[in-house]
């Protein structure tokens, strides 16, 4: 009977589980067990003799492959003080079902109480685990907790580009940025994360300012996708990157090529296309500038954020002195954005909590998504265009994909069969993916606050602008009515004799256009010179 229950451990772990060591780890324990029982026969008594028939039983279903009653009574087992010095064992086994149930979170708690213990043979194979299950779930923080402990030289090499490309993001997001492009270039070229390792590792580059190696790392990943469709995601992210850092090295015209090299069918289109007018502008290309603002009409910026666009828009209308094209700019940003200004800045000092928040930001995008520019996005409280600034944000878009994989456990949870849902584990099951759920939503919630927060003090900063170049175009307009006037002989001395502190004195703020500083959306600041129609 003995010799039976170590080899029935064996062929289980060993066959179901696919772990290479767990053979030898499972027979001794095992053996220690079955040992120990049997030098204390004598005195043993009958319900040790039922908690150990308790463990041949749960080993027994995982043979069967029954992995529902298997995991069911296992975790009755690990919840036992009859089993203390057996439940790390009973806990990493109950992971890994866990782990192929697609319970990625709650085999996750599994494996972090035996990291926590620190001492057990079966840390190693919990910490892979958990890098799993966390990366499965775009778990941020219990992937950075498992990186803490993680031994690069005992993790499987199957395992590895993984390993190395979440240890790159995480250097990342501690602008740790040569480390960062090391951990990157570790990344096999046939693992499914290479493609973003490398846009990733072209970023880091860029952010050191080591343009040339960066436009290098784009230049490999276009090419890694050559074979790919022409909107391919990755190969058209490598695109916009490589114009990015063209433009960062001040290359104008080879910056505009890169951005033309962008397919029309992609959903980055339209966005890159207001980063290559400022390329154009620093060309002095103001004819090419206004032919890609031309392709963002009304209606557009109605369903995208981009203010900025309109204020540089009437600027290049500033430079060639067409005041009236100008004004008619100026007045799509106020109709759209001033108002917009209130209604973000109203959400701020209310009382919305963080979770109605992120469903406001999820349903706003999800009538988006099934009607395109048909949808109708009046009826929410984040305005449509402020919601999707936010949802198109890196740590908004991994919180949501977070909550969806929640989202999508919970549904096998309630799929599972009724005794299962209906004993301890299904109801600690629910339990935590609930409680997961909306501690995740609260943390969106505040992430989309930080963001609204951001909007409504950026578009404070751009009504500012727009009063100042609203000045400009009425000083444009009189000095164009004043030439005018000067070319039939009827010229007056308007204002000639006007300083600047008169105007000051009259209430005016006074900016003269003799050359603007602008930031734009790369973090840079360009200066712009003077009115080329003086």
């Amino acid at each position: 009977m003995m010799k039976l229950a170590v080899l029935l451990f064996s062929f289980i772990v060993g066959m179901f589980f696919e772990i290479s060591d767990v053979y030898a780890k499972a027979d001794s324990a095992e053996a220690v067990l079955v040992a120990q029982n049997s030098k204390k026969r004598s005195r043993r008594s009958s319900s040790r003799s039922s908690y150990r028939k308790d463990f041949i039983r749960a080993l027994k279903l995982a043979q069967a492959n029954r992995l529902h009653e298997a995991s069911v009574k296992l975790f009755q087992l690990s919840m036992s003080p009859r089993f203390k010095r057996q439940q790390t064992q009973i806990k990493y086994i109950l992971g890994l079902m866990m782990y192929r149930l697609g319970l990625n979170q709650l085999s996750a708690y599994q494996f972090i109480s035996i990291i926590r213990d620190g001492n057990s043979k079966y840390l190693m194979d919990s910490i892979e685990k958990l890098s799993l299950a966390a990366d499965t779930l775009g778990d941020d923080t219990l992937l950075n907790y498992a990186l803490t402990k993680v031994r690069i030289n005992k993790f499987p090499d199957e395992h590895k580009s993984m390993l190395f490309f979440r240890i790159g993001e995480y250097l990342m997001r501690k602008d740790q940025f040569p480390n960062a492009v090391k951990s990157f270039a570790r990344v096999n070229s046939s693992s499914p994360y290479f493609p973003k390792a490398k846009y990733l590792q072209g970023l880091a580059f860029a952010e050191q300012n080591k343009t040339s190696e960066a436009i290098s790392v784009f230049n490999q990943l276009i090419r890694n996708r050559a074979s790919e469709s022409v909107t391919d995601t990755s190969m058209v992210a490598a695109q916009i990157g490589k114009a990015r850092t063209l433009y960062q090295a001040d290359q104008w015209q080879a910056s505009i090529d890169a951005y033309r090299d962008i397919p029309r069918d992609s959903q980055f289109w339209h966005d890159t296309l207001f980063e290559s007018s400022w390329a154009m502008l620093r060309a002095g290309k103001f004819r090419s500038a206004l032919s890609n603002f031309h392709s963002l009409h009304s209606a557009y910026y109605e369903h995208n954020y981009l203010p900025e666009s309109l204020l540089l828009r009437s600027i290049v209308y500033l430079y060639i002195c067409q005041f009236d094209e100008m004004e008619k700019v100026l007045d799509l940003f106020n109709r759209i954005y001033k108002p917009l200004y209130n209604d973000v800045r109203g959400i701020i000092d209310s009382n919305i909590s963080y979770e109605d928040l992120y469903n406001q930001v999820v349903q706003s995008m999800s009538a988006y998504d099934k009607y395109g520019d048909e949808a109708n996005v009046d009826g929410y409280v984040i305005p449509f265009i402020a919601a999707r600034r936010v949802a198109s944000e890196g740590d908004y878009q991994s919180n949501h994909k977070y909550i969806q994989n929640l989202y999508k456990e919970r549904k096998i949870i309630k799929s599972m069969p009724s005794f299962w849902r209906g004993s301890s584990l299904g109801r600690y099951a629910e339990k935590v993916i609930n409680i997961r759920i909306r501690k995740a939503k609260r943390k969106a919630g505040r992430i989309v606050k930080k963001h609204l927060i951001f909007i409504k003090n950026e578009l404070f900063d751009l009504s500012e602008q727009e009063g100042f170049i609203k000045f400009e175009m009425l000083k444009g307009k009189k000095n164009q009515v004043k030439k005018n006037m000067s070319e039939t002989n009827v010229s007056k001395n308007i204002d000639s004799n006007r300083e600047r502190d008169y105007y000051i004195q009259n209430g005016y703020e006074y900016w003269p256009f003799e050359g603007e500083y602008w930031l734009d959306e790369l973090g840079n600041y360009h200066y712009l010179g003077k009115q080329s129609c003086e």
